[in-house]
């Protein structure tokens, strides 16, 4: 819906325009383009680095629609993510967007280890890790700490989801993003 000024609201409710990415890395991927529901039809499919053109909100909903339990449908992927922004506006009195981008940044790893082969003896090496996949890995870690807490619980998915980007935007070590970040940079550190 639009306000009196004409500008674009996410479910009618929080504007897009005042948040900034601080991670510079990550500036160019975190797509903050308004829009009213975050579906934009696969649109950037065929494109390379496509995905980045693609709403951070609809990219979240669509790491949602994994097979398990809350997977499926993005309606339904779509709806949960409301209803945790809902409850994310609730209890920070933030804009849960700019809520969602800081626990991106914090729980975006920023090194990872691969395998190099020498004559037949395979050694992990430190490796840096570039930005579309850095922003890959933020929003499954965000989104698997929400599936593994609903798993066979009485609280819902949308309370998970939004505990989870909660305790990632404050960088709490007990958040289960954070902790992977945390596991893959000690590991990686390791391996230098």
């Amino acid at each position: 819906m639009e306000t009196s000024s004409g500008k674009i609201l996410l479910f009618g409710k929080w504007p897009f325009d005042g948040i900034q990415v601080e991670d510079l890395g990550l500036k160019r991927y975190i797509c903050l383009k308004p829009v009213y529901i975050p579906r934009t039809g696969g649109r950037h499919e065929h494109r390379p680095f496509g995905k980045a053109e693609t709403p951070i909100v609809e990219r979240l909903a669509n790491q949602l629609m994994r097979p398990g339990k809350h997977g499926g449908e993005k309606a339904k992927a779509i709806e949960i993510v409301k209803n945790a922004f809902e409850i994310i506006h609730l209890r920070t009195s933030q804009n849960p967007i700019e809520v969602l981008v800081r626990a991106i940044e914090n729980s975006a790893p920023c090194e990872d280890v691969t395998k190099v082969a020498y004559g037949g003896v395979v050694y992990f090496r430190s490796v840096d890790i570039s930005p579309l996949r850095r922003l890959n890995l933020a929003l499954r870690f965000l989104v698997e700490g929400a599936r593994i807490g609903a798993k066979s619980n009485p609280k819902t998915i949308e309370e998970y989801l939004a505990d989870e980007i909660i305790a990632a935007a404050a960088g709490d070590p007990k958040s289960y993003a954070i902790q992977r970040k945390n596991e893959m940079e000690r590991i990686a550190l390791a391996s230098r």
